[in-house]
């Protein structure tokens, strides 16, 4: 019988190789680790994104020695401005944590290149392939997995810790019974697509009456222009005519902005988002750990996703580091300021403020990076042992 993986064992197993799983593979490669990573998906598609990355995710790409793979299609963000109602608050990106500016690539790029680096590492990566159970021993602790094949084949792994990278509707999460902390049914409704030809300004971010829209300038000089409200007020504002309904939105704050996105017209079919629940759940367990949307997911409205699956995947790698196979330092790592933010965030997605209490809201927001920042570790990781 021909075998489907290169060994029956690994030191750990991945589910999903996005941004999350695939930045954790490669870290967890880099330190000696043997790592399998399989995703369902056959390539490095477009998913749902802000596409934004704050400081605390660019300085890691930086320091992974990713980020030159990055800048070569995605232009810089020098400013961002933020405009509540009629107040305009413009604010410089310094130069700090080792990066000039920021950025925010399609999906498709940063995904691919974090792929593309862990298997550079040494990480074996098949695609096609699904979770179908884990493996536990006689104590409880997850030692493997069982994956199903395109075929329909079941292929049983050992592993040292298997990881889950499988978004907000994990099915490692719910194998491993990892405990919710936090939960809310808040959310924000967006619909976004793609606009080219507009000046780099930087991120645009605009705030009125129970509703909001940005401008963030993306791969290849297009922009992501999106609209977002509460779920019950999305068929008023966009039911019609949606891309109309965006430009009338933007109008309130920039009616020439606006005029200029209707003439040019969206390059990519429109998407929506009606919103979903938001999570806080355990992320470590014996022999488990959840990365990315998997164990913490909140509404894109501070978009602030990609960063978190980043900071996972290094608190995880940090972690395993200092001791294979337990992940218990990575939780507590993580809910330092987790809870905070995911508090904060449904807060603003709720579109249920002031704009005076939103400017006090991004103030908290902006107060919790600072501290994601300044406690980023820049260490080498020990090499890990082998299981």
């Amino acid at each position: 019988m021909t075998r489907v993986f290169s060994r029956p064992q690994y030191d750990a197993v991945i589910i999903g190789a996005r941004c999350a799983g695939a930045a954790t593979a490669l870290l967890l490669a880099r330190a000696g680790a043997r790592v399998l990573l399989v995703d369902r998906e056959d390539g490095s598609q477009d998913t749902l994104s802000t596409h934004a990355l704050t400081r605390p995710a660019v300085s890691l790409l930086n320091d992974w020695g990713l980020l030159r793979r990055i800048t070569a299609g995605t232009p810089m963000v020098r400013q961002t401005r933020f405009q509540y109602g009629g107040d305009v608050v413009d604010v410089p990106v310094q130069p700090g944590g080792g990066v000039a500016g920021l950025y925010a690539p399609r999906r498709w790029l940063l995904d691919r290149v974090l792929r593309d680096a862990a298997w550079e590492a040494g990480v074996e990566l098949h695609t096609g392939v699904t979770l179908a159970g884990v493996q536990k021993q006689l104590n409880g602790r997850v030692c493997g997995v069982s994956l199903r094949m395109k075929s329909g084949a079941i292929e049983p792994v050992s592993a040292g810790i298997v990881i889950g990278a499988d978004g907000r509707q994990s099915s490692l999460a719910g194998m491993v019974g990892a405990r919710s902390i936090m939960t809310s049914d808040t959310r924000a409704a967006c619909i976004y697509s793609y606009v080219d030809g507009l000046a780099n300004e930087g991120y645009r971010w605009y705030f009125g009456d129970r509703v909001s829209a940005g401008l963030i300038p993306t791969t290849d000089g297009a922009h992501c222009f999106f609209a977002a409200c509460d779920p019950r007020a999305m068929r008023r504002w966009f039911n019609f005519d949606a891309f109309g309904g965006m430009v009338q939105m933007l109008s309130q704050w920039d009616p020439e902005l606006a005029a200029e996105l209707a003439a040019r017209g969206p390059i990519e079919r429109l998407r929506r988002y009606t919103g979903a629940p938001g999570h806080l759940r355990d992320c470590a367990g014996p022999g488990w750990a959840l990365v990315g949307d998997a164990g913490y997911f909140k509404d894109p409205a501070t978009a602030h996703g990609i960063t978190d699956a980043f900071l996972d995947a290094q608190r995880l790698a940090n972690a395993l580091s200092a001791v294979p196979g337990e992940a218990g330092a990575y939780q507590a790592a993580r809910d330092h300021l987790a809870p905070q933010m995911f508090t904060i965030t449904q807060q603003i997605a709720s579109y249920d403020w002031t704009l005076d209490q939103l400017k006090q809201l991004h103030m908290a927001f902006n107060a919790c990076l600072k501290q994601e920042q300044g406690e980023l570790s820049h260490s080498a990781i020990s090499p890990m042992l082998a299981a």
